[in-house]
């Protein structure tokens, strides 16, 4: 994954993931869709095989918009205690939108800090 023989600059993996970039030059485009990643970047050519975010992004998403949407719900029905229409008005459209735009800037900073850190799949030493 790291065995470039061209040399550039570090990229700070959170500001590249956040804005869909690609790890190694920072240039590149990260995504092809709204989700869906590149088979390699346009600029220096690293291959995105490597990465795979898995269901890392999805948990945090989860816990984010949750903590967000839930306590902001509470909230507003302790101290306005509005119709129950208002709730499924404001909070279910606020939690996709919040949940579409988690989504996408954690799967890119957790795939660019896997570049940083050479992360690959775990195995068993038996030697």
């Amino acid at each position: 994954m790291n065995e470039d023989s061209a040399h550039f600059p570090p990229v700070e993996p959170v500001k590249a993931g956040i804005r869909g970039l690609c790890p190694r030059c920072g240039e590149g485009k990260l995504f092809d869709g709204f989700l869906t990643m590149k088979p390699a970047c346009a600029n220096c050519g690293l291959d995105y095989g490597f990465a795979d975010a898995g269901d890392g992004p999805v948990v945090f998403v989860i816990l984010i918009v949750g903590f967000i949407v839930v306590g902001a719900a509470l909230w507003m029905e302790v101290n306005i205690n509005p119709p129950l229409w208002v709730h499924f008005l404001l909070w279910i459209p606020l939690a996709i939108i919040f949940s579409l735009v988690l989504m996408r800037m954690l799967k890119g900073i957790l795939i660019t800090l896997q570049f940083r850190n050479n992360a690959h799949q775990g195995e068993i030493d038996r030697g």
